[in-house]
């Protein structure tokens, strides 16, 4: 019989260096998929960005090399390459190679920092397969390289840095880090141009005067053969972040309110910088930052911005007149949702020691944030309303107009709950429930139309698969307030049998289903209903996209049957025109006669019968699903208004600037 091991000293493990980031990658980046791969190069141009808060950066060059590798260069100061006071080596290798090492921690080179609560550019040097530094500094360039973050050897000198009078000493400086990302790392070694591109453009906006570009190297332009370049450069800065975000809105007056402001107390430095603009629009589009970094979940800055917006305004309806509650209207209150109705708003603050809650620096925990904010709203916006009494009038008008949409929209509910429309208990009569009440196992599939019902409904695994139909387009909810929303049957629907409620009810804990799966034709059609439910998600059950609950199932566009095959293994499906061009291009290879394979291309999920649904979608071990995630609340935003809003000028823009990118078209 085998003795019990005995747990001692000699079982701890010790990872030297870098070791603990390749052996734990996700515990420093979050995953290996996608999101963990730009994180490295997040991680890298905050460095850069830094410097330009720290006033010694003015542009940051991206570039994505043919090869898979990545360089960012900036013209800051140049990482130090003298030796180490104590660790006896260069400080560049001290950055590259040990965890924590920089220059933000004495809050001298760097008086605020994004990087602080970031995992540093040795964990980038620790995850990629090769890595070179290059540091323009002293009159020189300094050249280091790393093979999975260990050095090759140490610095050396391998030029002279251009000349440049207009700097100290008469020479470039600057640091460029180019690097590979390991493939036996990370899933995915291929970056998502877009998903860069609304990174930069947004750091850009928040850092005013910095020039950011991107230049894809990997796919030239066929016709020029010229790799595609965009720059990002707003010398207005959340100025031109508001602009930028409204351009598909209707603003409700001319001009953007925007202040600034700085103190210093025991902590440190505090700056703040905020911009807005009301529009016609029905939802509220706030963005906050820290440091540069987007806080989605929010925090103290966004609570004082808050406070201070629903007691200036309140008390100005009140002084002109404005707002006088009687008769019918006695129980009429403007609440902050109310007065946030159609605002979007950027506020973003720079401090010294930024404490946000666990790494992922979603929310901002310092609290004399909160009082400085709150403060310093409470002056700045009663100064613009004083000097603006018309848009004063306007504001609190639209406000009035919200405060009253919410209490039909109140009314609404009560009436729909009194009718069990909305009540979970009272389920939708075309949903078929899955038999498991356990909401992490359950999955719900939204289909469109009877027939594709009728197949997932047969196609499903009845213990944990549930299957909701919903006939033709739901209610364009980016253009209706939540009372009319909540006439519309099919969002009815939607809403009870996920049962979370909505609005003021709304309780993502009480989600029924831990998977929430759009199945829709992989045609135009399917697209626009596909949008149309997911517009309804992210205005009015946001918290289900945080959470990552929602998700899009991936139909197969063609069946494939090898000519002569026996037996339905032999069977191919396709998910694209390229796979199926792959599929056709190996079997053409294993081919030994004139026979062609069999293709049937689905035009829609009601023409699949259920056992092909099943293999093809459905079953967890054969199907693909995409979670919907959202990397920036602000470019969703503006896209959802592009798409859905009114603006028709801006979404034909929208649309012939990304016809080169459309991977189907279904006439």
């Amino acid at each position: 019989m085998e003795q019990p091991h005995e747990y001692g000293a000699k079982d701890i493990t010790v990872l030297e260096g870098l070791e603990a980031v390749r052996k734990r990658p996700g515990m420093y980046i979050g995953s290996t998929g996608p999101r963990g791969l730009h994180h490295l190069v997040y991680e890298v141009v905050d460095n850069s960005v830094d410097e330009a808060m720290a006033g010694r950066c003015s542009r940051i060059d991206v570039r994505l090399l043919a090869d898979g590798g990545v360089s960012v260069s900036d013209d800051g100061r140049g990482i130090p390459v003298e030796a180490h006071p104590t660790l006896g080596k260069s400080a560049l290798e001290v950055v590259l190679t040990v965890l924590h090492a920089g220059g933000k921690f004495d809050n001298k080179s760097y008086a605020v920092s994004g990087g602080l609560h970031g995992v540093g550019v040795s964990v980038v040097n620790a995850l990629s397969s090769r890595l070179v530094a290059e540091v323009r500094r002293a009159g020189h360039i300094h050249r280091q390289t790393f093979r999975r973050g260990v050095p090759d050897g140490p610095v050396e000198v391998v030029g002279d840095a251009p000349l440049d009078p207009a700097r100290e000493g008469g020479h470039d400086t600057g640091t460029t880090i180019t690097f590979w990302a390991d493939a036996a790392v990370f899933e995915t070694i291929d970056y998502t141009w877009e998903t860069l591109v609304t990174r930069f453009r947004e750091t850009a906006f928040l850092s005013a005067g910095l020039r950011i570009s991107i230049t894809d190297e990997r796919r030239p332009d066929p016709e020029t053969g010229q790799p595609h370049t965009e720059s990002f450069h707003y010398p207005g800065g959340l100025r031109d972040f508001v602009t930028h975000l409204n351009a598909a809105k209707e603003p409700l007056h001319p001009g953007i309110l925007h202040f600034t402001a700085s103190e210093e107390d025991s902590d440190g430095p505090h700056e703040l910088e905020i911009a807005l603009q009301w529009n016609a629009g029905y939802h509220e589009s706030i963005h906050t930052f820290a440091n540069t970094i987007n806080t989605h979940e929010g925090g103290t800055h966004e609570e004082g911005f808050k406070k201070a917006l629903t007691a200036v305004v309140n008390r100005y309806a009140r002084d002109l007149g404005l707002f006088r509650p009687s008769g019918k209207e006695k129980d009429l209150t403007l609440t902050g949702e109310d007065i946030r109705e159609g605002l979007t708003a950027i506020v973003s603050v720079k401090l010294a020691d930024p404490q946000f809650e666990g790494q992922t620096k979603t929310k901002l925990g310092n609290t004399p944030i909160r009082s400085f904010v709150e403060r310093t709203c409470n002056e700045q916006l009663r100064t613009w309303f004083n000097e603006h009494p018309a848009e004063v009038r306007v504001v609190v008008s639209k406000a009035l107009q919200g405060a009253r949409a919410r209490l039909a929209a109140r009314a609404a509910r009560e009436l729909t709950r009194r009718k069990g429309l909305l009540d979970s208990t009272s389920l939708p009569g075309k949903l078929a429930d899955c038999q498991s009440n356990n909401p992490v196992e359950c999955e719900i599939f939204i289909v469109e139309g009877d027939s594709a019902g009728g197949s997932s409904k047969m196609a499903r695994q009845r213990a944990t698969q549930a299957v909701l139909p919903i006939r033709g387009k739901i209610l364009n909810v980016e253009k209706a307030r939540l009372g009319k929303i909540l006439e519309n049957k099919e969002i009815q629907a939607l809403i009870t049998a996920i049962g979370t409620g909505i609005g003021d009810d709304f309780d993502v804990t009480k989600a029924r289903y831990h998977k929430i799966v759009m199945l829709m034709d992989a045609d135009v059609d399917g697209a626009h209903i596909r949008t149309l439910v997911l517009t309804f998600l992210f205005r009015h059950m946001r918290e289900l996209i945080d959470a990552g609950y929602v998700y899009i199932a991936q139909p197969p566009l063609y069946q494939i049957e090898p000519a002569g095959a026996k037996g339905k293994d032999k069977i191919r499906y396709a998910f694209s025109d390229r796979e199926r061009d792959r599929i056709l291009s190996d079997l053409d290879g294993d081919a030994t006669g004139s026979r062609r394979p069999r293709i049937n291309r689905f035009k829609g999920l009601g023409e699949m019968d259920a056992e092909q649904l099943a293999v093809t979608t459905m079953e967890p071990a054969g199907r693909t699903l995409l979670q919907v995630s959202m990397e920036d609340a602000a470019a969703a935003d503006l896209m959802f208004t592009t798409l859905m809003g009114d603006d028709v000028e801006a979404r034909r823009d929208f649309i012939v600037r990304n016809a080169r990118d459309v991977r189907f078209l279904d006439v």
